[in-house]
């Protein structure tokens, strides 16, 4: 039973699924994908279908309804047809979930609220789902109200950017229960001004776009990936995307003022930082596993496609009760010390820092380890040529980029002044320690993988 006829504004309209797409005959619109079927329902005789449809000059998708008075069709048989429909759009899965949601309504260009009320809390609320809604007052509250959550959720939704998903894991360390904590699957909506995460999620077509996001809290599936200890003496943070110090790490303070121009305040900072072009003096060691770039991406390419196996975890021996992380329990490697002048150090995981920055194209989501992106001192014109396709990896290629893949690392700036950045959040400007916390972290995502491909094979962008 895969077609019902309805009597939509006087047309009489088929409505038809397949196993892959939701069909509305006759009408202007393309098939949709099955996967944007949000909900079908009949109520007093009327079929209603609302799905997903891209609009607009920048293709984004938007929440549409098809309904009409079912004809020839007994009550019974046109919501048996709407249970098949959600059965197959949903694979099994139940539409009405139980959600945690933090909106932080200042984050970004301050559009927070407008975008959740508008376009996330109507699609969220047409699929039946339970929420269970807090707007952020003040900074660090998302780390409050994660140590005190209840377990039950089945996501715990972050509408903001980067910076709200570092203080709800942050938060679900300090939880009572931290180790089932950490397996409620965090799902970000992109209306921050650094939204990373969710472009490694979702990809560039879709990981700006709130509505997309908003499918993945529905339909995404849970996604493991490593985590990092970041430690200063006795005080010890998570850290889930990056970690920098230097010029990149002055950009990111220095353009505080201009977050509500978005990723572009990124870009205006490299290029005031170029000018000034500021060494950055460190000692700085690391547990090397690679650094062979050809062989690195090779790798990655295998695991996209399969052909090679996931890492176990290791998680729970690294964050036992009362155990910090150290380098005998994360890695046998030896130190390896790292002594050439440089401008800035980046660490971390996942393909995209920013929309302009593709800082760790070959990063693996629960590889066990962390990647190193050392700038050397080079000529201020070679940095900002090395603009020129930052948004697709091409930097990796660039000889003065130097590209490991550790186990841990640790850092002792040697100036008395200077900017370190986690999660693109200020920490103090001290000596610190990096640990890989391997499969801790847990995203919704379309994908078993992050979603941006890496292809440039070469600084000129070779394919």
């Amino acid at each position: 039973m895969s077609q019902v006829l309805i009597n939509s504004c006087g047309v009489s309209t088929s409505l038809r699924f397949t196993d892959t797409s939701f069909f509305i005959e006759p009408t202007n619109l393309d098939k949709v994908p099955l996967r944007n079927v949000i909900s079908a329902k009949v109520a007093s005789g009327v079929v209603e279908v609302q799905y997903l449809v891209r609009k607009g000059k920048e293709n984004c998708l938007n929440l549409a309804t098809t309904s009409g008075t079912a004809q020839n069709e007994d009550t019974t048989r046109a919501k048996e047809w709407c249970e098949a429909l959600l059965l197959v759009a949903y694979q099994g899965a139940n539409p009405s979930k139980n959600l945690k949601v933090l909106v932080n309504p200042h984050g970004g260009k301050g559009k927070g609220r407008a975008l959740y009320v508008s376009k996330v809390e109507p699609i969220l609320l047409a699929a039946g789902c339970t929420l269970d809604i807090t707007y952020t007052t003040h900074s660090g509250h998302a780390i409050e109200i994660a140590r005190e959550m209840k377990l039950g959720y089945d996501a715990l939704v972050t509408v903001s950017g980067d910076g709200l998903i570092h203080e709800v894991l942050n938060g679900i360390n300090q939880h009572e229960h931290r180790d089932r904590a950490f397996c409620i699957p965090i799902a970000p909506i992109p209306t921050g001004s650094g939204n990373g995460m969710s472009l490694n999620l979702l990809g560039l077509q879709d990981g700006l776009d709130v509505c997309a996001a908003t499918l993945n809290v529905l339909k995404g599936q849970p996604l493991k990936t490593d985590l990092f200890s970041f430690t200063q003496g006795d005080r010890c943070r998570i850290s889930f995307m990056s970690q920098t110090v230097g010029i990149t790490a002055d950009l990111d303070i220095e353009t505080e003022q201009l977050r509500w121009m978005g990723d572009i305040r990124f870009i205006i900072g490299y290029i005031r930082a170029v000018i000034a072009r500021k060494s950055c003096p460190i000692e700085l060691s690391m547990k090397v596993v690679d650094q062979d770039k050809s062989r690195m991406m090779d790798a990655l390419h295998a695991r996209r496609a399969g052909e090679s196996p996931s890492p176990s975890s290791l998680s729970g021996s690294l964050l036992s009760d009362n155990k910090k992380p150290d380098s005998a329990s994360s890695s046998h490697e030896e130190w390896t010390r790292f002594q050439r002048p440089i401008l800035w150090m980046y660490a971390g995981q996942g393909p995209f820092v920013s929309r302009a920055l593709m800082q760790f194209p070959v990063s693996l989501a629960d590889d066990g380890l962390i990647d190193i992106s050392i700038q050397e001192i080079t000529s201020r014109s070679a940095l900002l040529r090395a603009m020129d396709g930052a948004e697709e990896g091409r930097t990796y290629w660039i000889n003065s980029n130097r590209y490991f893949k550790a186990s841990a690392y640790r850092a002792r700036p040697l100036a008395s002044k200077g900017t370190l950045m986690v999660d693109g959040e200020q920490v103090p400007f001290e000596e610190f320690q990096v640990d890989v916390l391997n499969g801790l972290g847990t995203f919704l995502s379309p994908y078993p993988y992050y979603a941006p491909e890496f292809l440039v094979r070469d600084v000129q962008g070779k394919t």
